[in-house]
């Protein structure tokens, strides 16, 4: 029977008060519902993880997390060592480490943040957890600093003065106080320009600017406006406004959804949290990494030193091999 492991085998040193801290974001994140510390935590783990643990665990919230760091630390194992720990703990149920997005549109950015549970936990909670985590934070602005509760300067004494009589107000001119034409106006006076058969006058092209107008209106653009009316033109046109007016009024255009409509076009979903493989990096939905590990890192770790190898081949003969060459030579 395998006598069970004791925390006091191999105790992790204290916690220095001048450990690093991660970026704001990053770095070591709490799990929550865990159990309260006790003398029996990390005692099924073998001596090396149950170190690592136990150091882990003490780390504040927003500690660093990475391999580098942690070696610095513990004095007893280098980083090749702290990384088969990491990935030892991850297998247990401890950690999971994940990519996290933050902000929203363009200024999505992806923060490495590593889930530390005291109380090993299964893959079924490790996906639930992850899943209902909060992928997305909303960027708080800085409080702006207390300024010092100092009394205003007086206002210094301005003497009086004559204010000058009121000049008479000059109304605007007609140019600056209308606004310009409408782009439907402005197609249809171009219209002449693309083709000379579809000249028109002033009077014209304000008598069909309402229909253009309404073309506009249903979410075509004026080239589309354009083409539509210059498209298919007969040798001779008698009467350009009233060939345009059949046009607009015959060729109306069906009523097109608007880019703020949300029935055609749908938000485009924020991206979710990743689950990285604690042995290689590799990133991934949860569901797809059990026990924090991609497929390959999984099945080399699975294969224990109790799992069945090849034998080594014999070293061979040397002197068995040499009396077969001279025998060789001789028969020449």
């Amino acid at each position: 029977m395998a006598a069970r492991q004791t925390s006091s085998a191999l105790q992790p040193p204290a916690l220095s008060d001048a450990y690093p801290m991660a970026n704001p974001g990053y770095g070591k994140r709490v799990a929550p519902d865990q159990l309260p510390r006790g003398a029996s935590d990390f005692t099924l783990l073998p001596t090396r993880e149950r170190y690592v643990a136990g150091f882990i665990d003490h780390l504040p919230e927003g500690a660093s997390m990475s391999v580098k760091q942690l070696a610095k630390q513990l004095p007893l194992y280098g980083q090749q060592a702290i990384s088969s720990a990491l990935t030892a703990l991850s297998v247990a149920g401890h950690l999971r480490r994940v990519r996290c997005p933050v902000g929203a549109g363009e200024e999505t950015r992806w923060v490495f943040r590593t889930f530390w549970s005291r109380t090993a936990r299964d893959n079924e909670w490790w996906a639930t957890f992850l899943a209902t985590e909060t992928t997305t934070a909303q960027a708080t602005p800085e409080a702006p600093s207390p300024t010092p509760n100092t009394p205003a300067p007086a206002p210094t004494a301005v003497p009086q003065q004559r204010t000058p009589p009121p000049r008479p107000e000059t109304p605007l001119a007609p140019s600056t106080a209308e606004t310009g034409p409408s782009p439907a106006y402005l197609a249809l006076a171009r219209l002449g320009r693309a083709d000379h058969r579809l000249a028109l006058s002033a009077d014209d092209c304000a008598a069909l600017e309402p229909r253009a107008t309404e073309w506009l209106a249903r979410g075509v653009s004026v080239d589309y406006l354009t083409s539509a009316l210059t498209a298919g033109l007969p040798a001779a046109i008698d009467s350009p406004v009233g060939f345009l007016r059949h046009r607009l009024t015959t060729k109306t255009p069906p009523q097109l959804p608007t880019e703020n409509t949300g029935s055609g076009t749908t938000a485009p979903t924020a991206p979710s949290l990743l689950v990285e493989c604690t042995e290689c990096g590799t990133p991934g939905p949860p569901e797809a990494l059990p026990d924090g590990l991609c497929r390959p890192c999984r099945e080399t770790h699975s294969k224990g030193p109790g799992d069945p190898s090849p034998a080594p081949a014999a070293a061979p003969d040397i002197k068995a091999r040499m009396a077969n060459l001279r025998n060789l030579l001789r028969s020449v």
